[in-house]
């Protein structure tokens, strides 16, 4: 159980703050996992959701690739519920099996094709440490350029915010979603 009761509905929070949580209800189908912890700021939930409309509608980076630099940022931050969204959620963006099971298994991503494992290396040296390498930098801004860099980079970050929700607040994963394995290695 989570460590505060979560939001489950619009009727969970104060009226004049209704209309954010049946934003949440219009974007996702309903209210759970992060959205159900952020919702008890609602304020802080509205904000957070205008990052979802644009990563779905705006961003100049497709669906695939944020997916891959998602998944990566997820595995690195140990997010059992939101690796379980998110998988689903990169299947049908098109990230290929075997790129999920490398992730999910902190597999070397030299196996994967070079637009893959860039992503991946790029995205696990910002959440290891905090700052990314001249030469992984440089191989995602020569092919993509800078605001596709700068979506990239918010993305992966955006989803560690999540991460830190989750994982603070103790939600659990959906038992019927992708499982990370129980070690966490």
């Amino acid at each position: 159980m989570p460590r505060i009761a979560p939001v489950a509905g619009p009727s969970d929070v104060p009226a004049e703050h209704r209309r954010v949580a049946d934003a949440v209800v219009e974007v996702f189908g309903g209210i759970r996992g992060p959205f159900s912890m952020l919702l008890h700021s609602p304020k802080l939930a509205e904000r957070v959701l205008t990052l979802v409309k644009f990563f779905r509608d705006d961003s100049v980076v497709e669906g695939r690739l944020r997916s891959l630099a998602i998944l990566t940022a997820v595995r690195e931050r140990e997010a059992a519920y939101v690796w379980a969204a998110q998988v689903g959620a990169a299947r049908r963006a098109g990230v290929r099996e075997e790129a999920i099971a490398l992730i999910r298994a902190k597999g070397d991503p030299a196996a994967l094709p070079v637009e893959e494992r860039e992503i991946v290396t790029y995205t696990r040296q910002l959440m290891r440490t905090n700052r990314i390498e001249p030469s992984a930098f440089d191989a995602l801004h020569t092919r993509y350029g800078a605001q596709w860099l700068v979506e990239l980079t918010a993305a992966a970050n955006y989803f560690a915010l999540l991460c830190g929700i989750v994982n603070a607040f103790e939600v659990p994963a959906p038992a019927d979603g992708d499982k990370l394995p129980v070690s966490g290695g």
